[in-house]
């Protein structure tokens, strides 16, 4: 899986800006991509996957966005990649959710975004996020869910039971370290079957190299408080309270969000569509899946947002 592949146009250095804005107690970074012309531009909000950074992979995504006639922000959460905060590498369901509503507070303050024409655009563990914030925020134009996690039980069934025993003493350990001030610990994101890893699925070891090709600085690890807490997140929870029309791209081989439970959640949404791909969790991002998911998507955004 070349890094390159199905990359589509490239952009010019010019039109994209390297922004920050503030969430909570730090400084996320981002990129904000601007299309030719001038604006307001629609606009698409864009965040990753669990332990993710907008390097990886994101920018085939928004060249194929931009040439379309759409602003991106894509952005690093609090604790992660280049925006600020500590501890590093936590990742907190809430502050991540807070990093998501202060994106779309800066987007909307900006006088080349239109601010009536904003879409929500998450992979993975962000497909759940994107679910989350729109039930609470109906002046979103539209909501792109792309191999979306939407229950944490299920993705944790989805985990070995070998896998799963090794990583809840890290977690009871960091949540305790937590409570008394003390330093972290941590787990890996991603390892070998039955290793102690969040993510041990046959394809997500490969699947993430291919996402990080490039990226020295890239951090396999968390604070392993996640590896219990996450059990409490299901945004699938809250699809029906969606004004937003809804596109989930689900991966029907998906490894990490099971496609049944996807698929469950997205009968309940009010303006729900699903495009399922006959591909894993992790081949989306590359080769033909990638063509079909992007094309799906651009479909669905002229339809809903216009460019």
């Amino acid at each position: 899986m070349a890094g390159n592949e199905g990359a589509g146009p490239r952009v010019d250095a010019q039109s994209r800006l390297d922004v920050t804005f503030r969430s909570g107690d730090a400084d996320c970074a981002a990129w904000l991509y601007l299309p030719a012309g001038g604006g307001p531009h629609p606009t698409i909000v864009m965040g990753h996957g669990l332990g993710a950074t907008r390097e990886m992979r994101l920018a085939a995504y928004t060249e194929r966005f931009q040439a379309a006639g759409y602003a991106c922000l894509v952005f690093d959460y609090r604790y992660l990649g280049a925006s600020g905060g500590e501890p590093r590498q936590l990742l907190d369901v809430d502050s991540q959710l807070e990093d998501w509503r202060a994106a779309l507070a800066y987007v909307r303050g900006r006088d080349d975004v239109d601010r009536d024409r904003i879409a929500l655009w998450g992979t993975s563990f962000a497909g759940g996020h994107v679910l989350e914030i729109a039930a609470g925020d109906h002046r979103v134009a539209a909501v792109i869910s792309q191999c979306p996690f939407t229950s944490g039980i299920a993705s944790a069934l989805a985990i070995s039971a070998r896998s799963s025993i090794k990583v809840a003493p890290l977690a009871l350990r960091d949540i305790a370290a937590a409570r008394k001030g003390r330093d972290p610990v941590y787990v890996e994101v991603v390892g070998p079957p039955g290793s102690r890893a969040l993510m041990t699925a046959a394809d997500a070891l490969p699947g993430v190299e291919a996402l990080v090709e490039g990226i020295p600085e890239y951090e396999n690890r968390l604070c392993a408080r996640i590896g219990l807490r996450v059990l409490r997140y299901r945004p699938g929870r809250r699809v029906a309270r969606i004004a937003a029309p809804v596109l989930f791209c689900i991966c029907e081989k998906d490894s990490v969000a099971p496609a049944r439970a996807s698929r469950r959640y997205a009968r309940r949404a009010r303006r729900g569509e699903v495009r399922l791909y006959p591909v894993g969790h992790f081949d989306v991002y590359f080769g033909e899946a990638f063509e079909r998911a992007v094309a799906d998507q651009l479909e669905f955004l002229a339809r809903h947002v216009g460019g």
